[in-house]
């Protein structure tokens, strides 16, 4: 089997949790309200029977000699020092690590409880002394949440409350139609028309524009490069961000280019976008969607699924999408959609066949044809991008087909969203996983397996960039689970997968080519990155965010 490097190269779960963890903590530490106010213990009655379940529990736990003893009768004095101060830290996407940090000027028997305030059971243990404890939760849904922590002197009958407001770092998606927020040619969303300049940027203004609240912490955007004057790639971060490495869209002189992106939006509500080229771009940005840290669409994968295939339409006759038309689908109860309750569906669209140059728009059924696109193609391309659009009221999206003539598509479903689906996004700083150029190319019709998420199972799809640059012939990338395990990978005894029959990217011979995956994480927390050319290419993935259940 191709790519025997080290195990280390292939192992990425690690990493790709220090990186959750971190986005996660920096974003969501909270204090309670006791830090400031202080408050000081209140009287509270304490039964006979609840003296008698601290015995026991603090006998269990410390036994014999325990500091303090729990009386039948209180001491009735007073315990001033008595006290509990809350901190919480996000952990990923729902969940957080509470500490209490106890306080007491009276050797006694003290109960400690920590309610998270969603119907979960109260949490209770017992201690004699000064201490802090750590509590760990997850809660089924994103958004505001409170946490009460509260501390009872069973032998002095007093009692201390802290409350801490919690906001999950996970963010849920809401479906967006098709709309253009940046378009450099005619100054939308820019104070004047006028081409981005070499290694120049531009923003794009998110929250608070066409209805996209503030405090939206990511947004789907389809970003379309026109006009280049040269050779380069487009990047782009949140605004008030570090600068990633990882590009988005790679583009050639005068070549019209698109490609989808999670990306942050930053505390000011912008995006910012990169021109790294030696010749000035015109750069477009059209929003599909975007995420805020409330209850929306949580995100299902599913195993890459063909939907559409016009090749096979009219008994295999390659009829094709006709110029000018529009084609309605109905994807609900399809490809592995549920038949209701979904507002959004994840697809990797492709356009093959074209007879002349052209573009193509999928939007939601019921809507009016937009003025955005999402994919440009020439005569004779091949070329795939990813799409979220929004399912219309019916369950049907529309596709239409730009080009004074007709052209085949191919369409992929890799997952959906929907108020019921657990998984809620968090968005990361865009880190490089993998460059195949620092180890060895990938072989022809060979794949490249990484064990993204073992021993994570709350992780259910990674946000990915996939590029494939060094070209030595045409070909395309796939991208799916695999059924193998790590354990059984270092056991030497893998199973070969199965193929997949969708495909991600699609690229010509010397062409550097981008595209957005959301890859599942399948059973195993292993995905593979199929190589489907005839030449070894390189391969280089970046990791803009996950979507995890916990």
């Amino acid at each position: 089997m191709a790519y025997a490097a080290d195990p280390a190269a292939k192992d990425l779960s690690a990493k790709v949790e220090s990186v959750k963890e971190q986005a996660a903590a920096k974003a969501a530490t909270f204090k309670g309200s006791a830090e400031s106010s202080k408050p000081a213990p209140r009287p509270v009655q304490v039964s006979a029977a609840e003296r008698a379940a601290a015995a026991a529990a603090l006998d269990k736990s410390a036994g014999a000699g325990t500091s303090a003893a729990v009386d039948a009768t209180p001491l009735v004095k007073a315990n001033p020092g008595l006290g509990v101060f809350a901190v919480a830290t996000g952990t990923g996407a729902h969940g957080f690590t509470l500490k209490s940090r106890v306080t007491t000027s009276a050797a006694s028997a003290l109960r400690v409880e920590v309610n998270w305030g969603d119907g979960s059971p109260v949490e209770t243990r017992y201690t004699t002394d000064a201490t802090s404890l750590d509590s760990r939760h997850s809660y089924a849904k994103v958004g505001a949440h409170t946490a009460t922590v509260t501390v009872t002197d069973l032998n002095n009958e007093v009692s201390s409350t802290d409350t801490v407001k919690l906001l999950s770092y996970g963010s849920e998606f809401t479906p967006h139609d098709p709309t253009r927020l940046l378009d450099t040619r005619d100054g939308t969303g820019t104070d004047y028309a006028h081409a981005v300049p070499a290694y120049g940027s531009t923003r794009v203004k998110v929250g608070g524009n066409s209805g996209i609240p503030l405090g939206a912490t990511a947004v789907a955007l389809n970003v379309t490069v026109t006009n280049a004057a040269a050779d380069g790639h487009v990047l782009a971060y949140a605004s008030g961000g570090p600068r990633p490495e990882a590009s988005i869209v790679n583009f050639v002189k005068g070549q019209t280019v698109p490609n989808l992106t999670i990306v942050p939006v930053g505390a000011d509500g912008y995006v910012e976008l990169v021109n790294n080229s030696w010749g000035q771009a015109d750069l477009i940005a059209d929003v599909t969607g975007y995420f805020t840290r409330s209850e929306a669409s949580g995100y299902t994968s599913v195993n890459p699924t063909r939907f559409v295939d016009t090749r096979s339409w009219n008994g295999g006759r390659g009829a094709g999408l006709p110029g000018g038309s529009t084609t309605g689908l109905r994807i609900l109860g399809q490809a592995g959609v549920p038949a209701s309750g979904v507002t959004a569906v994840a697809l990797n669209v492709t356009v093959t066949n074209p007879k002349d140059a052209g573009h193509l728009s999928v939007f939601p059924a019921g809507s009016g044809l937009p003025s955005t696109s999402n994919l440009n193609f020439v005569g004779g391309q091949t070329v795939a991008n990813s799409v979220i659009v929004p399912v219309g009221a019916d369950g049907w999206i529309n596709v239409r087909n730009g080009s004074w003539n007709s052209t085949d598509m191919v369409i992929d479903v890799v997952g959906y969203y929907s108020p019921d689906s657990k998984a809620a996004y968090l968005p990361v700083e865009p880190t490089r996983l993998h460059d195949s150029r620092e180890w060895s190319p990938v072989a022809a019709q060979d794949y490249r397996y990484f064990w993204l998420s073992d021993g994570e199972p709350s992780v259910k799809a990674f946000v990915l960039n996939t590029t494939v640059t060094n070209t030595k012939d045409d070909g395309h990338l796939s991208v799916a689970p695999d059924p193998n395990t790590k354990a059984r990978y270092l056991a030497g005894n893998p199973v070969w997968p199965a193929v997949p029959n969708s495909s991600n990217l699609n690229w010509t011979k010397g062409k550097t080519v981008p595209n957005l995956v959301q890859a599942s994480t399948g059973t195993t927390g292993v995905i593979d990155f199929w190589n489907r050319g005839w030449m070894p290419t390189d391969l280089v993935i970046d990791m803009f965010g996950l979507y995890e259940t916990d």
